[in-house]
């Protein structure tokens, strides 16, 4: 045992050398992690984006050394099917991943509206699922014992748009009553936490709400929604609707030379909000689970400034990584960490090891609470500057002032 790590050392060290990893560990023995995910549909864009965070993390892992495991050292490889962004597709190829594919351990797909779904097949088979991209508070008030999430939930993705604005109100002589707030929502849990959270704000610091909207089932159109901002002029809107809703809502924001002096809009990189509307998106306010300027370390990637640009020479057609993307990895990293800890392919004990996780990871801290959600990370909040993304709020990680009222160039 001990020559063949000291060859399968070898193999690695010359495997990096040769900047491949095809024959890293090729004496290593795989541990599949699978994944129903969306390839098509309305969740494709940031179903790829999560995709391409669980892979660089993989890689990375393996580069490594992968996992040992008593005597044995394994290396990660992950399964996926594409759920074409439909709840019952999720369910039913996580079945087969586990009945026909005898998968073990699981990531999560992409939104909570899947992980929803896929939420009860893992306790129906008792097997963990560390999942990344659902942030729906109401996936840890069921009681589920294997599903952990690394990231903020979504009550806390708009919510600080709402303080920011009250602070600002008040710097200026604004009566709290007076402040105007404008909302438009998709009906999916996702956002209808975002809602949630916003209103909890709103009445916390004493706003106004003036608009209350559900966008359109399409997400094509918000021009109703926003003639009524042009009318009643609220002093802060804030739009939740996926990728696809950000991308109506810049456009048309841009369109109809909308000038509230602030907005708030979620998914602004997946909507590619910089490269598509430069102009109206400047000044817009993007929450955020994950920024390359934070000052998070770690073991794996090292600082979120190194993962930012190790993502970016993986994958060249990136000019700003998607917090989607450095989640994802962050999921990966918990596996990994949870592996070396229970020292076990049992997934009830490494149920167990991933309750008890407590790790720094350049995507922030993790540790979960007994239902689940990670209760060691914050949101911040970025402002598109120039072209860039800069954090504002809170004020203990904002690299930058805020700009108000916003100016679109």
């Amino acid at each position: 045992m001990r020559h063949l790590k000291t060859w399968t050392l070898a193999a690695v060290t010359g495997a990096v050398m040769m900047g491949t990893s095809s024959i890293a560990y090729a004496a290593c023995d795989e541990i599949v992690l699978g994944s129903a995910i969306s390839f098509t549909g309305k969740y494709s864009t940031n179903g790829i984006h999560a995709k391409n965070g669980y892979d660089i993390a993989v890689k990375k892992i393996n580069e490594m050394g992968g996992v040992e495991i008593g005597d044995k050292c394994y290396n990660f490889k992950i399964k996926y099917y594409d759920d074409e962004s439909t709840p019952a597709r999720t369910a039913q190829l996580l079945e087969r991943l586990i009945k026909q594919d005898g998968v073990n351990y699981f990531l999560g797909p992409y939104s909570s509206a899947t992980t929803k779904a896929a939420a009860p097949v893992m306790e129906k088979y008792k097997i963990p699922m560390v999942e990344a991209e659902g942030a729906s508070r109401l996936l840890f008030n069921k009681g589920y014992k294997y599903l952990f999430a690394v990231l903020s939930t979504s009550e806390q993705y708009l919510a600080s748009s709402v303080a920011l604005t009250a602070k600002i109100a008040a710097k200026n002589g604004k009566k709290p009553g007076d402040v105007k707030v404008a909302m438009a929502f998709e009906s999916d849990p996702f956002s209808l936490d975002v809602r949630a959270g916003v209103l909890d704000n709103v009445k916390k610091h004493g706003l106004k709400v003036v608009i209350d909207d559900k966008l359109p089932r399409d997400l094509s159109d918000m021009s109703a929604t926003l003639t009524k901002v042009r009318a009643l002029k609220p002093d802060l809107l804030v739009v939740s609707g996926h990728s696809k809703g950000a991308v109506t809502a810049f456009r048309q924001i841009g369109e109809r030379k909308i000038e509230t002096p602030m907005i708030a809009i979620t998914h602004c990189e997946a909507a590619k909000a910089t490269e598509k509307f430069p102009k109206a998106a400047n000044g817009i306010l993007c929450p955020t689970q994950w920024a390359e300027t934070l000052s998070y370390t770690g073991p794996y990637f090292g600082s979120a400034a190194d993962y930012d640009k190790a993502f970016k020479a993986e994958f060249k057609d990136y000019k700003n990584v998607p917090y989607q993307s450095a989640q994802a990895s962050a999921a990966v990293l918990v596996w990994h960490d949870a592996f070396k800890r229970a020292q076990s392919l049992d997934p009830q004990k490494l149920r167990d090891a991933i309750a008890a996780t407590d790790m720094k990871t350049f995507y922030g801290n993790i540790r979960f609470s007994k239902a689940g959600n990670n209760i060691a990370k914050p949101m911040v909040l970025r402002q598109i500057q120039d072209g860039k993304y800069n954090v504002v709020a809170p004020s203990e990680w904002a690299s930058h002032k805020v700009e108000w009222p916003r100016r679109a160039r």
